[in-house]
C-alpha cells in the first residue's frame, strides 16, 4: 500500500501548475453474498476490491482517473495526465497533510463477513420454507442476504486526512401469488450499518407472513379507479417520492447547472407549512449513514426544508463551486471507479402531530398507499410516476377493499404543497439510488401523510 509520502507527491503531481485542487481516494472493499430462488441456491459470492481514484479541479473543471494498480510510478503518471487536461487557472499548493483522522464503528457486535455460507442459506431458507408452505396461492420465492465492509481513505491538497470503516448488510424476501394468470409480489428488504446480529434478531417469519398475505391481497382484487383524489401514503418506503421527485431535485447535481425546479429556493417556501424534511447521515446504524463523506469531509444532519421553506441544498466541492456556498458533508460514489457528486443519505420527511388513524377517518373518500413501488421522475420539472405496490380504497373514513394497478402521477413541488395532514409514526426504509456517481445506499423515509389531490391512475375492475 502507498506511504503517506508517496500519497504526497501524487498530490503534488496532480496539483501541477494550473489546478488547485487534487484529491486521492483510495478505497478497500469486502463482500459476501447468497441468493435463493425456490429455496435452492442459485448464486454465492465472496470477493474483494481495491483501488484509487485521483481528481483534478481548477475552478469548475474537474478531472477524474482512476486504477486497481498501486505501482508508485504509474500513479505518478497517471496525476501528471490528469493534470495536462486541466489547462487553465492560477494552481494552489499542497498544504500539510493533517494527522490521520480515522472512524471506526465501535457498535458492530457481530462481524457478518466471518460468518459461513450455510449460516447465511439457513437463516433465508426459514423464510423460504415458511412461504411455500403458507398458501396454494404462492407460487414462488425468492430470497437473498448481502453483506460488505468498505475502508475509504480520503487525502487531498487542502490537508485532509481520513479513513473510515463501513459496514453494511441487507437481506430481502419476496414471495409471488398467482391467481387466474395474475402475478402480484410482497416483498421485505431491509438493510442497515450494523453486524450480523441484525439478521440474528429480525422477525423473519412475522415479516414473511406479511409478504405472503400482501401478495395474496393483491392478486386476489380488483383494479384501482383513476382520477384526481385524496391520497394517504404510508410510512417508510413511501418517502420514496420525497426522496425522488424532491430530494434529487435539492442535490447540487442539479441545482448547481440550474436543472432543477428548487433552483433559487433557499429562503422560499416550496411545501406545505406543516412539512419539514432532513437529509441526516449520522443516525447510528442506519442504512445510508456514514461519518465522513467521500471528499473527506464530516457528515452532517441537514434541515433541507423547515416549515414549509427551503433551508438548505445538499452541496459537494463542484457543486459548491459552481453555487458559492460550503460543502454540506454530503459527496458520495459507488466506488473508487466514480468521482464524486452530492448525494442523499437518510433522507426523510420529519414527524408531524397527529395519529395515522385520524388521518384516515378525515378522509371521505380516496386511496391509501400501503406500500409504494419504482417509478421514475424529471428532476428539472419534477415531473413523476411511481407504482402502487400495495393500496386500499378509503371510503367514509375507513380503509376499504384492497386494490391494484394503482399509479401516482404529479410534480414534487406540486405535491410537497398539496400535503395537509402529518402522522407521528416516522420509519426509514432502505434502498439503492443511482445517479452520476454510481448506486449508493440511501434510506428514504416519512410518517404517513396526506396529499390532498394527487391523479392516480388505474382502471376500474
Amino acid at each position: 500500500m502507498l506511504t503517506d509520502n508517496q500519497i504526497s507527491m501524487i498530490i503534488e503531481a496532480a496539483l501541477g501548475t494550473k489546478a488547485d485542487f487534487a484529491e486521492v481516494f483510495i478505497e478497500d472493499r469486502s463482500s459476501s453474498s447468497v441468493g435463493l430462488l425456490n429455496n435452492k441456491v442459485t448464486s454465492a459470492f465472496s470477493g474483494v476490491d481495491t483501488g484509487i481514484g485521483i481528481r483534478v479541479m481548477s475552478g469548475t473543471n474537474s478531472v477524474y482517473v482512476y486504477s486497481n494498480d498501486f505501482d508508485f510510478d504509474s500513479l505518478i503518471k497517471m496525476a501528471k495526465e490528469a493534470s495536462s487536461v486541466v489547462n487553465s487557472g492560477e494552481g494552489a499548493a499542497m498544504e500539510l497533510m493533517s494527522k490521520l483522522k480515522r472512524y471506526t464503528p465501535d457498535y458492530i457486535i457481530s462481524n457478518a463477513l466471518l460468518k459461513q455460507k450455510k449460516d447465511y442459506i439457513d437463516f433465508l431458507k426459514k423464510a423460504g420454507d415458511f412461504a411455500s408452505n403458507f398458501d396454494p396461492m404462492i407460487t414462488q420465492t425468492a430470497a437473498s442476504l448481502s453483506a460488505g465492509k468498505r475502508i475509504i481513505r480520503v487525502v487531498n491538497s487542502r490537508g485532509v486526512n481520513i479513513e473510515e470503516e463501513q459496514n453494511r448488510i441487507r437481506f430481502s424476501v419476496q414471495a409471488v401469488a398467482t391467481k387466474d394468470g395474475e402475478k402480484q409480489t410482497g416483498r421485505i428488504a431491509p438493510g442497515t450499518m450494523r453486524g450480523y446480529e441484525f439478521v440474528d434478531e429480525f422477525p423473519i417469519i412475522e415479516e414473511t407472513q406479511k409478504c405472503c398475505e400482501s401478495a395474496i391481497r393483491m392478486a386476489s382484487c380488483g383494479y384501482a379507479p383513476s382520477g384526481k383524489m385524496p391520497v394517504v401514503i404510508g410510512n417508510g418506503f413511501g418517502g420514496v417520492i420525497f426522496h425522488e421527485a424532491c430530494g434529487h431535485a435539492l442535490e447540487a447535481t442539479s441545482v448547481g447547472i440550474k436543472a432543477s425546479c428548487f433552483t433559487d429556493k433557499i429562503g422560499k417556501q416550496i411545501a406545505s407549512p406543516i412539512v419539514s424534511a432532513r437529509d441526516n447521515a449520522r443516525i447510528e446504524g442506519e442504512w445510508g449513514s456514514y461519518h465522513y463523506d467521500d471528499e473527506g469531509n464530516e457528515s452532517s444532519d441537514l434541515q433541507l426544508i423547515k416549515n414549509g421553506i427551503c433551508t438548505n441544498y445538499l452541496v459537494d466541492e463542484l457543486g459548491s463551486r459552481r453555487m458559492g456556498m460550503k460543502p454540506t458533508g454530503c459527496s458520495r460514489r459507488q466506488d473508487y471507479s466514480y468521482a464524486p457528486t452530492s448525494r442523499m443519505s437518510n433522507t426523510y420527511i420529519e414527524n408531524g402531530d397527529e395519529d395515522p388513524k385520524d388521518i384516515i377517518a378525515n378522509t371521505e373518500y380516496g386511496l391509501y398507499a400501503a406500500n409504494m413501488g419504482g417509478g421514475s421522475v424529471d428532476t428539472a420539472t419534477g415531473e413523476f410516476n411511481f407504482a402502487v405496490n400495495e393500496g386500499y380504497m378509503i371510503r367514509n373514513g375507513k380503509v376499504c377493499e384492497p386494490v391494484r394497478g394503482a399509479t401516482l402521477i404529479g410534480k414534487g413541488s406540486e405535491v410537497l404543497m398539496n400535503i395537509d395532514h402529518v402522522g407521528n409514526d416516522l420509519k426509514h426504509a432502505a434502498g439503492v439510488c443511482g445517479s452520476q456517481s454510481g448506486s449508493v445506499p440511501t434510506n428514504v423515509g416519512q410518517p404517513t401523510i396526506r396529499v390532498s389531490s394527487i391523479l392516480v391512475g388505474g382502471r376500474d375492475s
